[in-house]
């Protein structure tokens, strides 16, 4: 399956990703700014994306901790998700994110 990243620059960057895989893992292997501090405990908001509308209502509804941490990242928009929450499956093939305009990998420093 593909999923599709739009960087800040807006380039469009594909990667090859397989179902069961999470979106921040596949994001952080196709050179994106996604931290990823926490390792998808949902104790941090270092891996925002932001989903395009046509594929936000596909995926399941965040939980409450998911949208607490949302609450504290920058450039927070309608559809924004925490990518180490999005677990891919047949039915997302074709997903599209944006990486916010604020994301930087720390880790890469």
């Amino acid at each position: 399956m593909k999923v599709t990243f739009i960087t800040r620059d807006g380039d469009k960057v594909e990667a090859s990703a397989s179902a069961g895989d999470r979106l921040l893992e596949v994001g952080q292997a196709a050179g994106m700014p996604l931290e990823g501090t926490c390792e998808g405990q949902m104790a941090c908001s270092t891996c925002h994306v932001i989903v395009t509308r046509e594929w936000f209502g596909k995926l399941p509804e965040a939980v409450e901790e998911e949208e607490d941490m949302l609450d504290l990242a920058s450039d927070v928009q309608a559809t924004s998700r925490l990518s180490c929450q999005i677990v891919l499956t047949d039915d997302l093939d074709g997903l599209t994110v944006q990486i916010p305009d604020d994301s930087v990998n720390a880790q890469s420093f």
